[in-house]
């Protein structure tokens, strides 16, 4: 219970549980749902014990903790005596009322805040299972490569299982996940997942449901035709959910549900879903391969503030899906952007004087951006100096130019991308081209921004 001091203080300044709707975490923030934005203490929760800063995204607390949040989320749901699981405190309908006031009240951006919020929701539980996927693969191909083991060897064949086992069943997570948020039980929601990805109907040629006929697609690894059919679940759920008389709703209404739901899904969400991802794959393909020396750098740039509002975490069902369909993903700027904040944090840190303690912490914020975790060290250190983000920005453009004039791309979806992640720049076929490109960015990266920072310190905090 390290963090159970730190809950009590953001437990009272969000106005107790009963103001609470729900709670999950990301990598680096602890979220929380909650009913009444305006009777939450904002400047209170910034001052919580561990705490390294507090937004509002989309009308969502986000408290920034850092690499333990799982460890801050599990303390405070203990001290506001929440049930483990989804974190789902309310069931009420006014919650998706509230979302949409929120996001009317605040136009488009409100609406693309929420989104990234549910994004963030859907996936970074699924991350660390798409993470070890792909690792895992990278590992495989070395040895098959490099070590003299055979394709067919029995370890070879459990390390591809592996990731197979993370990316292959992808809609049975995020099915689970979505449904979670949308309020449904999750288990329906995962099995609408496996039922696509069966091997009866993903990819099968000839099917039909009451003589009409299945279009012929491969749903595993996809994202966006499971993200429509629990969407549409959730609406024919809260139908059902009326009408079924409560004696029989316990076995009638999800037999109804996934009576409707799964034809529909098969027939025209699914073959939707997957047009329109592989759409908005080939439409960043485009862009990479077009203007990425303008594109990638630029998004080097701007993405800490991507990360500030919670955006960058739509970019991994974009990953996803490119994975799916090319192989590789383009979108590498938050490599290129993780490390120039990194190095910008050790440039800070190596002018700090007279003060151990401080310059320990921005030391550490610096070393754990390299690593591919950057919310300590820009809410703890970054944001109070914006002129020191000048540093970071022309070391990502830096690296960006390169990164696009070359092509960098990486294997891995979801990888929080840094130094310890590198893996995810080897081919699958083991060339490693790809991965000594990745090396020579990363240098540059962390180069310019570092002696660029100390440049503008030298220059204008003297």
């Amino acid at each position: 219970m390290k963090y159970e001091k730190m809950s009590q203080s953001i437990l009272a300044a969000v106005g107790g549980v009963e103001n609470i709707t729900s709670v999950t975490h990301c990598a680096t923030r602890l979220r929380i749902d909650v009913k009444k934005l305006d009777a939450v203490d904002l400047d209170a929760v910034k001052k919580a014990q561990y705490a390294l800063g507090a937004v509002v995204n989309g009308g969502q607390l986000q408290v920034i903790i850092g690499p333990n949040v799982t460890e801050a989320y599990n303390d405070f749901l203990e001290v506001a005596g929440i049930d483990f699981g989804a974190g789902v405190v309310a069931d009420d309908e006014g919650t998706i009322a509230d979302m949409a006031a929120s996001m009317k009240n605040n136009g488009a951006v409100g609406l693309v805040e929420r989104l990234g919020n549910i994004t963030a929701q859907i996936f970074m539980p699924i991350v660390p299972a798409l993470i070890v996927g792909g690792l895992i693969l990278a590992i495989k191909n070395l040895l098959v490569n490099y070590c003299g083991f055979s394709t067919d060897s029995g370890t070879a064949q459990v390390l591809l299982a592996i990731f197979d086992a993370a990316f292959t069943f992808l809609p049975v997570w995020i099915g689970y996940q979505l449904a979670s948020i949308l309020k449904m039980q999750p288990i329906m929601g995962a099995l609408l997942g496996a039922i696509i990805v069966s091997p009866s109907i993903s990819g099968v040629e000839g099917l039909d449901f009451l003589g009409m006929p299945i279009p012929a697609i491969g749903y595993g690894g996809t994202v966006v035709p499971i993200v429509l059919g629990v969407v549409f679940m959730s609406a024919v759920d809260r139908v059902l959910q009326k009408i079924i008389p409560d004696v029989v709703k316990l076995f009638i209404k999800p037999l109804l549900t996934m009576f409707i739901v799964v034809p529909v899904t098969l027939l025209a969400l699914g073959p939707v879903g997957s047009m329109m991802g592989y759409a908005l794959s080939d439409a960043v393909t485009w862009l990479m391969q077009h203007v990425a020396v303008i594109a990638t750098p630029i998004f080097a740039a701007i993405n800490p503030y991507l990360v500030m509002l919670g955006l960058d975490k739509a970019f991994i069902a974009i990953e996803v899906n490119s994975l799916a369909q090319l192989g590789y993903a383009p979108i590498i700027f938050g490599f290129i952007s993780n490390l120039c904040i990194g190095a910008t944090c050790l440039a800070l840190a190596s002018t700090i004087k007279g003060d151990a303690a401080r310059k320990g912490m921005v030391t550490s914020f610096g070393i754990t951006a390299l690593c591919g975790v950057t919310e300590p060290g820009f809410y703890g250190a970054l944001v109070e100096r914006p002129r020191l983000l000048l540093g970071t920005a022309i070391g990502a453009l830096s690296g960006g130019l390169i990164a696009g004039i070359f092509g960098l791309v990486e294997y891995v979806a979801g990888a929080c991308p840094g130094l310890l992640s590198a893996l995810i720049f080897i081919a699958p076929d083991g060339g490693m081209g790809n991965f000594f490109l990745a090396c020579v960015v990363a240098a540059v990266s962390i180069t310019v921004s570092f002696i660029a920072t100390r440049v503008i310190i030298a220059k204008f905090e003297k």
